[in-house]
C-alpha cells in the first residue's frame, strides 16, 4: 500500500533515535549482526528527509538474519522478505498507535554489494554539501510529483541515487561507522 511522502527538515534527534534502535536490535539479537549502521537521508546532517530512520545490518549470512526474525518481531519489526532486492532481508517498524513508519532495516550478508553502496552514498553526502544539496532538490522534485506514493517517489529518484552511489562506491575508502 502506498504511503504519503512527507519531507522534513533534518533533525538532530534522528541520530539518537538511530543509536537507540541499533542498541535494541543488538540486545535482542546478540551476535547476529557484525555491524549496524545509520544510513539514508536521516544520517546526513542538514539533509531534508522523510522522518524514517534507515538502518543497515551486516550479518555472516542470510540464515543468521532469518533466525533473528522472531527477536526483531518482538521489538515490533515486520519482516518483508527481500522486498524487491535480491540478497536482502527487509524489515519495517511502524508506530503501533498511528501506523506511521518509524524505521527500515536493510539486512545483508557480508560481501553483498549493497553494503558498500549504502555506506559510500551516505559518506559522500556527508562529505560533499553540494551533492547533498543536489540530492535535496531531487528529493523535493520527486516528492512534488508523487506526494501520495512513497514507492513512486523512490522510483523517481532511483536514477539519481544509483549514479551518485555508483561514483561514490568507486572512490570509497571504507568510510565511517554508524
Amino acid at each position: 500500500m502506498p504511503r504519503p511522502v512527507t519531507l522534513s527538515p533534518w533533525s538532530p534527534d534522528w541520530g539518537g533515535r538511530a543509536e537507540a534502535l541499533i542498541s535494541e536490535i543488538a540486545a535482542a539479537a546478540p551476535g547476529v549482526f557484525l555491524a549496524l549502521h545509520h544510513v539514508g537521508s536521516t544520517a546526513v546532517p542538514g539533509l531534508v528527509a522523510k522522518p524514517v530512520i534507515d538502518l543497515l545490518g551486516e550479518a555472516p549470512d542470510l540464515a543468521a538474519i532469518d533466525a533473528a526474525g522472531p527477536a526483531l518481531a518482538g521489538l515490533g519489526w515486520r519482516a518483508r522478505g527481500e522486498n524487491g532486492e535480491a540478497g536482502r532481508r527487509y524489515f519495517t517498524l511502524d508506530d503501533p498507535d498511528t501506523g506511521a513508519r518509524l524505521a527500515h532495516l536493510h539486512a545483508h550478508a557480508t560481501g553483498h554489494p549493497m553494503i558498500p553502496w549504502r555506506l559510500a552514498f551516505r559518506d559522500r553526502l556527508r562529505a560533499e554539501p553540494e551533492t547533498a544539496a543536489a540530492y535535496a532538490r531531487e528529493k523535493m522534485r520527486c516528492a512534488a510529483l508523487h506526494p501520495e506514493d512513497s514507492g513512486a517517489y523512490a522510483a523517481c529518484k532511483k536514477a539519481w541515487t544509483d549514479r551518485v552511489a555508483g561514483e561514490a562506491v568507486r572512490g570509497w575508502g571504507g568510510g565511517t561507522a554508524s
